[in-house]
């Protein structure tokens, strides 16, 4: 049997529907079982086939959720990048001629590539706004007040917490593909012993072993 070009779930249907007929068709069934393959050992890899199942669909699913929780964290980020350049040249327009004051707000210099430190900007930014009254009253006739700076430093908390979400459902997909990828480990192994002692009980009724998905060549 060749899985190698198939999806994981193609794998699991290939096998469920193998070990159905196994299961359901007397004369496949007979066969089996003059070889130890009885319906004690099929159950024992339905069961098998059972735990891959559910890991595959643990796995599915963490992966959805990591895809969703990055999806959320970039979309913050890039909302707050957006807003921090604008209110950057807010500050810049209102303190044109006072480089003091610029530097104070740190926005002479570019915004910082490294995350932290663009974060780290952002806070020092904001916070100077929301304790500063004469920087905030002239900042405030371009809709940046003391209130706005304080909001967008908890929409800053916001990004913060989704990005570390982010990171942690990675983390819990990255373990439930371990787990899945063991689990198909074991069910190829049984499977591949199944199949094999299929094509010798089965040798001489070749539309039987095609029911258990074994391709038969003419």
């Amino acid at each position: 049997m060749t899985t190698s070009y198939k999806t994981d779930a193609e794998i699991l249907d290939q096998y469920n529907t193998a070990l159905t007929n196994a299961e359901n068709q007397p004369e496949i069934a007979a066969a089996m079982t003059e070889f130890d393959y009885g319906p004690e050992k099929i159950t024992e890899g339905r069961q098998i086939l059972d735990a891959t199942q559910n890991a595959y669909n643990f796995n599915k699913q963490e992966d959805d959720e990591t895809i969703d929780a990055r999806i959320y964290y970039k979309a913050r980020k890039k909302a707050l990048y957006q807003t921090f350049k604008r209110d950057r040249k807010k500050a810049r327009i209102a303190f044109r001629n006072d480089v003091v004051t610029l530097s104070q707000l740190g926005v002479i210099k570019s915004i910082p590539h490294s995350y932290v430190s663009w974060v780290d900007t952002m806070k020092f930014f904001y916070n100077i706004v929301v304790n500063n009254e004469n920087i905030a009253a002239k900042l405030a006739r371009l809709k940046l007040s003391a209130d706005v700076a304080t909001a967008t430093l908890s929409d800053i908390d916001a990004m913060e917490s989704a990005r570390k979400l982010y990171y942690q459902e990675t983390g819990e997909s990255q373990e439930a593909t371990q787990a899945k990828d063991a689990a198909f480990v074991k069910i190829d192994e049984w499977m591949t012993d199944f199949f094999d002692v299929a094509q010798i009980a089965l040798e001489d009724k070749p539309q039987l072993l095609e029911a258990l998905g074994v391709l038969v060549r003419s």
